[in-house]
């Protein structure tokens, strides 16, 4: 078992949460965070890999061949659906905060600040 897919998945996190965290645009924000939140996609499928492992279909091979873990598929399957209803959701809430404030540079939303 090799280690890269687990530090691709972590390299690719931490750049989206810098990008997250250095931002000057909300839009920008949204998709650091579509991109920090693609690494579980990448962690989802490190964690079924399964080298030599074939569909886990068995209609016509035996039980007993090594297959990739099909549970692993559906979260990632999930993940996927999961990311996009998120980030559409967080442009919708950008558009409104364009249209209200005229902006949408966090450091000049004043009447956000506690």
């Amino acid at each position: 078992m090799s280690v890269l897919p687990y530090l691709i998945a972590g390299w690719i996190f931490l750049i989206g949460v810098h990008g997250m965290a250095t931002s000057r645009n909300l839009v920008h924000a949204v998709g650091c965070l579509s991109v920090a939140q693609s690494s579980t996609y990448v962690l989802l499928m490190a964690v079924g890999y399964r080298r030599g492992g074939s569909a886990p279909v068995f209609s016509d091979v035996p039980t007993t061949t090594i297959t990739v873990d099909p549970v692993v598929q559906a979260l990632a399957l999930t993940d996927v659906v999961v990311g996009a209803t998120v980030t559409a959701l967080l442009l919708a809430l950008v558009v409104q905060v364009q249209k209200r404030h005229g902006t949408i540079d966090p450091d000049e939303l004043s009447e956000l600040k506690g």
